[in-house]
């Protein structure tokens, strides 16, 4: 059979741009290799689903890389004023939270997925799982076929436009493998290197004893060949081997970047960043003139939390049994010191298996941003996270996501309407 709409993916760009595609009068099909569309989405935001974030586009952009100008066609076609509009119409309230971070009001991700997929439904769209797709075939500059592996069997399916929306490597298991980076470059497309973005990061000197350690309202320096090149405030992760949380997590892209490029990375860890360093040691001072006949790791208990005080002991050179008024000045300097600047050199980045999204992908050198389509390939669209488009934690790449999505449907059922 012949569709005038392929689209490959069945994610949320997937999505969105099949059921635009359908709403704009085309005849569309969609190919999901996994057994239900939206498997990554239904765990996104820890099961809650941060679906957007509702910042005006000054401030949004702010949090788009590499280029957020690419981006800018595609939000004002869809931005997230309309996406929340989207959802209501559809019946499912959102609630915006801190940062402007808009998740469902029932806080369940499946409820988004399964209002994505019933709207789908709902425009004509064919939805086929367990469908993958093996290749493109290509005829000069436009797509005719996509080969496609169906159980134990292999069809041809031909269309007059196709849209990737295939996602990139982050959470393999959900059927993220980078099929759609194949398919580009198999039609010509260059390539920018992926790596993993929003990721939590491996630490030298990791005590095993922090793992599960959760501390808030601290802040953390990301420090790139000695120098100061970001800082966060928030909460931070102790995980098995390393450092997570939405501190490291909007600090990792600069970081991975910069690991590839072998510089010295290390974080620094700031325990009280709310009080300056002569106000932190008179602090210190009060504190042991009041537990002098106390241990040291008693004093250390009035200034952070029992589980970390093992691993900042040996950072410090304090033995925790000792008596506390043993302590002489430069042990409390180096206590003040430590407390405000813990440097915790960076030995990796943790995986695809445990990155949020994926950085790199197709060059939006080969993207018309106004169609989001392919420059080199007539028929081809691209739309989601295949793309080199990522963003901050906080709802902006799922945006990026529906954004692309809509505007990649649209214009691909232009495309058919205009040629036919």
């Amino acid at each position: 059979m012949h569709y005038d709409v392929i689209v490959i993916g069945g994610g949320p760009a997937g999505l969105m741009a099949a059921g635009q595609a359908a709403g704009n009068g085309a005849h569309v099909l969609l190919l999901e290799k996994m057994e239900k569309p939206a498997r990554k989405l239904r765990i996104t935001g820890k099961g809650r689903c941060n679906v957007t974030n509702a910042k005006p586009w000054e401030a949004f952009s702010a949090h788009v890389f590499p280029n957020a100008r690419f981006f800018k066609a595609a939000f004002y076609n869809f931005p997230n004023t309309a996406l929340i509009d989207f959802f209501a119409q559809h019946g499912l309230a959102l609630a915006a939270e801190r940062g402007d971070r808009v998740y469902p009001a029932s806080q369940d991700a499946w409820d988004v997925a399964g209002t994505l997929i019933q709207w789908v439904q709902q425009m004509g769209v064919e939805i086929r799982c367990r469908a993958g797709v093996l290749q493109l075939e290509q005829a000069g500059n436009r797509l005719e076929a996509a080969t496609v592996k169906q159980g134990d069997s292999t069809v041809t399916l031909t269309a007059s436009a196709f849209v990737v929306a295939t996602g990139g490597l982050s959470y393999p298991a959900t059927g993220s493998t980078g099929d759609g980076f194949r398919f580009a470059r198999d039609t010509g497309h260059a390539i920018v290197p992926q790596r993993p973005s929003l990721v939590g990061v491996h630490a030298a000197h990791h005590h095993p004893a922090l793992c599960g350690l959760t501390l808030r309202n601290i802040q953390l320096a990301l420090l790139i060949d000695g120098s100061v090149l970001g800082e966060e405030f928030g909460e931070l992760l102790f995980n098995e081997t390393g450092l997570e949380g939405p501190v490291v997590l909007r600090l990792s892209r600069k970081a991975t970047d910069a690991f590839l490029q072998h510089k010295k990375v290390a974080l620094a860890l700031n325990l009280k960043p709310a009080l300056p360093a002569p106000q932190l040691r008179q602090r210190l001072f009060r504190e042991l003139a009041e537990n002098r006949h106390g241990t040291v790791e008693a004093f250390l208990r009035k200034l952070m939390p029992a589980q970390l005080i093992p691993a900042f002991a040996d950072a410090a050179g304090l033995v925790p049994g000792r008596q506390a008024a043993e302590l002489r000045q430069a042990a409390i300097d180096k206590t003040v010191s430590l407390l405000q600047c813990w440097k915790m050199p960076v030995t990796g980045v943790q995986g695809y298996e445990r990155a949020v999204i994926t950085a790199g992908g197709v060059s939006l050198d080969d993207i018309d941003h106004k169609t989001m389509r392919s420059r080199k390939v007539e028929n081809l669209f691209f739309a989601g996270e295949v793309i080199d488009l990522d963003a901050d934690t906080g709802g902006y790449n799922l945006q990026i996501a529906f954004s692309t999505g809509y505007l990649a449907g649209k214009m691909a059922a232009q495309y058919v309407s205009q040629k036919n």
